[in-house]
């Protein structure tokens, strides 16, 4: 496993502290507004201290991916940026953003550390090396549609454009309509390619479409999957979380209750201390 990212990512660990241990990728779906932002990023960085967990801040700037042309999309580029900014001045925590083939990376690499591409995107070749030029580490989500040897080619071709500060992430496959199911097997396939691998809880319980005009969930799943990502030797976990995920502006019925995460993380860094002493065969 290459954890030359992680070091970038969490300095600490190059020193030796937490080098093999769980981190996180969590936070709201979309930047909703100042005040709803700083409570979950505050919140997060109490956790990250009371855990020792390391925990990068995710929430989008825009959300290009939604099922109705009615949905929030997001606030405007710039007002979005200044509460990231913020919340990494404030509460000391890196940032993670979704970009897009019209984001101008320029634009926001001062204030993104890990640029993420969107599931539906993995197959855009030119996007991709793009994104790997800007030079930041990045979370590549893999395709619903993909299959595990498919996202390997994805890996490659990021790789092969001089970016090695990578990050899987499985978020779910396709299963009929409106359904997402994980392969565990095949996350190990993945776990082969030696980059940091990604467990996106949420996503993986996420229904698209299912409520006709925007997407449904099955939040109650997510805690479980995550311990079960963790139980197969993923090294990080994407969650997002939401102080109240009902009134949530994109993605709620898959989200997990901000009061519930501190709990969910502790238990999650003890499987995983269990689990990274144990031989790979049982």
């Amino acid at each position: 496993m290459s954890y030359e990212v992680l070091h970038k990512l969490f300095p600490e660990r190059r020193q030796g502290i937490r080098e093999n241990e769980l981190f996180i990728f969590a936070g709201p779906c979309v930047v909703e507004n100042e005040s709803v932002t700083f409570r979950i990023a505050e919140e997060l960085a109490q956790v990250r201290q009371a855990c020792g967990i390391d925990i990068v801040f995710k929430a989008s700037f825009v959300k290009a991916n939604r099922t109705s042309k009615d949905s929030f999309t997001g606030l405007a580029l710039d007002q979005s940026l200044s509460i990231l900014q913020a919340v990494k001045t404030r509460f000391g925590l890196k940032i993670l953003s979704d970009v897009h083939e019209y984001t101008n990376l320029d634009e926001i690499a001062d204030v993104v550390d890990v640029l993420q591409t969107p599931a539906f995107l993995v197959r855009q070749t030119e996007f991709l090396r793009r994104v790997a030029a800007a030079g930041k580490p990045i979370n590549i989500k893999k395709g619903q549609f993909l299959s595990p040897t498919e996202m390997i080619s994805a890996v490659d071709k990021i790789l092969s454009f001089g970016n090695s500060d990578l990050l899987v992430c499985e978020r779910g496959s396709s299963f009929g309509y409106n359904y997402l199911v994980n392969d565990f097997r095949g996350m190990q396939q993945l776990m082969q390619r030696a980059q940091p691998l990604v467990f996106d809880a949420t996503h993986s319980v996420q229904r698209p479409g299912a409520l006709g005009d925007s997407s449904g969930g099955d939040a109650r799943y997510a805690p479980r999957l995550a311990k079960a990502a963790v139980a197969a030797g993923v090294d990080g976990i994407f969650m997002e979380t939401h102080p109240d995920p009902a009134a949530a502006l994109s993605d709620g019925p898959n989200m997990i209750p901000l009061a519930l995460v501190k709990r969910l993380l502790g238990e999650l860094k003890e499987l995983h201390q269990v689990v990274k002493g144990q031989s790979a065969y049982i």
